[in-house]
Order: C-alpha cells, then sequence, then structure tokens
C-alpha cells in the first residue's frame, strides 16, 4: 500500500507540472536494492546525481508479470519502508544481455568506484540473492532491463 506521503509528495510535484501534463502524469513507488541499507545508499547516489541508471533482471519481470518501465514514466523513489525521497523520470529502457552492458552504462549507476568490474561483481551478487529464492542461479547470458532516468523533483 502505498503511504500517504508518497501521495503528497506526488501531488506537489504534479503542483509544479502545466495542467495538461500532470492530467496523464503515471507514477509507480518503489525503493532501489533487496534491504534497508542498499536502499538507503542507492538512492543517497540518485540524490547527488551520481546514479543516472539501474537494471535490474527481465526474468524477474516475467515471472512477476509486471510490464518493463516506460519511457516518460515518473517514480517516486522510497527508502526501504516506503517513504519518499526523490522522484525521477525514466529516460531510456533497453533490454540487453547481462555480457552486453557497457561500461558507460555501469558508469552510470554510479556505484562503487563506478568502474565496470565493480558493477559486474556486485550485480552478479545481487541477481544471485534475487534468484536464489525461486533455486536458480543467475547466468552472464541472462537479459537485464537497463533503465535510464533523471531527478524531476525533490521534497
Amino acid at each position: 500500500m502505498i503511504k500517504q506521503s508518497v501521495k503528497t509528495m506526488w501531488q506537489n510535484f504534479l503542483d509544479t507540472l502545466d495542467r495538461q501534463e500532470a492530467s496523464v502524469a503515471e507514477y509507480e513507488a518503489w525503493p532501489f536494492g533487496d534491504g534497508p541499507e542498499l536502499a538507503e545508499e542507492l538512492a543517497s547516489l540518485v540524490k547527488s546525481g551520481d546514479k543516472t541508471a539501474t537494471c535490474s533482471l527481465y526474468q524477474l519481470y516475467l515471472d512477476e508479470g509486471e510490464d518493463l518501465p516506460k519511457v516518460g514514466v515518473y517514480n517516486v523513489i522510497t527508502d526501504w519502508d516506503g517513504n519518499p525521497l526523490v522522484i525521477t523520470r525514466t529516460m531510456k529502457v533497453e533490454l540487453i544481455p547481462f555480457n552486453e552492458v557497457s561500461e558507460e552504462f555501469a558508469y552510470k549507476e554510479g556505484e562503487g568506484d563506478k568502474s565496470y568490474d565493480y558493477w559486474r561483481r556486485e550485480h552478479i551478487k545481487f541477481f544471485n540473492r534475487e534468484l536464489a529464492e525461486s533455486d536458480r542461479k543467475f547466468d552472464e547470458n541472462m537479459y537485464v532491463v537497463c533503465e535510464e532516468f533523471k531527478v524531476v523533483y525533490e521534497g
């Protein structure tokens, strides 16, 4: 369930848009990562401008019957408890095999030392944690959803 504070931040953001754009704007609310510490760390990188991209396993979208992110949709980034921190807008979405993700994209994720090696190592760990719930192992040929975004509102 979406917290009232998310709805309030969203309404405050809508008030900054022209009437036509506000009438068609859509959003999703979610935290980064798989736990409170990672959610806080990654949201902090978004707020500082270091993180302008994220990726997730395409297989999980299939498993959960979820639609892929759409260009133009807004995201209320929350902490792990669902409290709103910042609003982003999806600017680009690509479906790419993990082993073909570029160094440029890894840098845009903004994590660690921003190197491709760091990005690769940490994402393999993360994806293995996510897949362990269904007794599966990560394979570098698996597709990932690569999403680029920009911050549009900080409450």
